[in-house]
């Protein structure tokens, strides 16, 4: 790459604020990697069993499910800087506490579910501010795009160290230093807050109560047929695609027959290829044409999911496991781009808090799903069943995409997005 597509790529570094956030979020992001491999290992070695390493994946998400949209109306009223601090600060004593009951011996499943609804509760409010915190960072629109695939970026790195990093800590010290160094890391993203300079919000003048501007989010997302298909497809895509993921430890220790060294390789080979995913969305000068990208990727995600449930070699299994990476972090961050481009500013918290409701509340029913099904008729078919439904919903997305080119085109072209 040359250098002007080097400075095209990382364009949205040259703003301060987003610079701080990304440099903070890239050592947190790691530490976050870390614990998530870490903690389902260790669930899989307390219990075997792979009910209930869905089940943790689903008490950990759930709060995602419920609380998200009341979390995206505070999200267009309060300031979005002072609840990330707040919310980053209550993740970082979930993982000192996850820390000292491992190292002290004494965790159990049970402190783990615990904790893990705990800290979904908290990812429930930092989620959608998260996502609608991006545009007070980043002052052009035109970077806005630039800046969410940048983000997806230094997520998919964190996913390519961090899992590797836990592997082998795991097998050499436990898991509980995973949890302590996860602690330590978020020490990063709370000092970078703090130094940002983030100019006051005003208020919303109507001062709606939580349910009526609740509703008027709803309503506003579910009459816009752009944003209504995107997030229907992101939460069938939740709800089916990533239960490879989910189980990955069964297909470590099981299929693949290897330890905690396995797993990490495998998440790390997922963040290898949604890296590359992610370099490729932010070499792109503009959001024209990324519905578009959304079906193809999801074909690249249902067939590579399909060829891993029948897989039973470790390289093979990691080629797979990277192309999946890459097609389910081109539709995911396509459609955070093409929804952040076409939301009106005013509803941007609440259409965020939908996003991650279909991202990420949609989850944890299909870890209760996915670990439900796997003791039933094992990991393999689980996925395999998961990939075909992948394939089904590009094919349905394919084809609603002329209707949502025409409704989004004249959208584009009042925003000034298309000469």
């Amino acid at each position: 790459m040359n250098t002007y597509g080097l400075k095209t790529s990382f364009r949205a570094l040259r703003y301060r604020n987003y610079r701080l956030f990304f440099g903070g979020q890239a050592i947190s992001l790691i530490g976050t990697w870390m614990q998530r491999v870490a903690m389902s290992w260790l669930v899989y070695r307390l219990t075997n069993s792979a009910f209930l390493l869905g089940m943790v994946g689903f008490v950990g998400l759930i709060p995602t499910f419920l609380l998200v949209p009341i979390a995206g109306v505070l999200a267009d009223r309060w300031s979005r800087h002072r609840i990330m601090v707040v919310t980053q600060t209550l993740a970082m004593i979930q993982a000192f506490t996850l820390a000292l009951l491992a190292i002290a011996g004494l965790i159990t499943v049970w402190h783990i579910i615990a904790l893990s609804i705990f800290l979904g509760v908290v990812n429930a409010f930092d989620t959608p501010v998260r996502q609608s915190f991006v545009v007070e960072m980043v002052e052009g629109k035109e970077d806005l795009g630039n800046a969410i695939a940048l983000n997806s970026s230094i997520f998919n790195v964190a996913q390519l160290v961090g899992p590797s990093v836990a592997g082998v800590l795991v097998a050499v010290v436990g898991e509980g230093m995973c949890f302590l160094l996860n602690a330590l890391s978020f020490i990063a993203v709370i000092g970078a807050l703090l130094a940002m300079k983030v100019p006051h919000r005003e208020a919303d003048p109507e001062k709606k109560n939580v349910l009526q501007g609740l509703k008027e989010g709803f309503t506003y997302a579910y009459e816009s047929i752009p944003i209504r298909t995107i997030l229907l497809m992101l939460s069938l895509i939740s709800l089916v695609g990533m239960s490879y993921t989910t189980l990955m430890p069964i297909f470590a220790k099981d299929i693949l027959r290897g330890g905690p060294d396995t797993l990490g390789f495998l998440m790390a080979s997922t963040g290898v290829g949604a890296l590359i995913g992610a370099a490729y969305l932010a070499s792109r000068k503009g959001t024209i044409g990324l519905g578009r990208q959304i079906p193809l990727a999801i074909v690249v995600l249902g067939v590579s999911v399909i060829a891993f449930s029948l897989s039973r070699n470790l390289w093979l299994s990691l080629v797979l496991v990277l192309f999946a990476g890459l097609g389910r972090i081109v539709q995911t961050a396509s459609s955070n781009t093409v929804l952040q481009t076409i939301v009106d500013e005013d509803k941007r918290g609440r259409v965020m808090s939908f996003y991650a409701m279909s991202f990420m509340g949609m989850a944890p029913f299909g870890n209760l799903i996915a670990g439900s099904l796997a003791s039933t008729i094992g990991a393999p078919n689980t996925v395999l069943l998961c990939g075909l439904a992948c394939l089904v919903g590009a094919l349905l997305f394919a084809r609603r995409l002329p209707s949502l080119r025409a409704a989004v085109r004249p959208i584009y072209a009042r925003m000034e997005a298309v000469t």
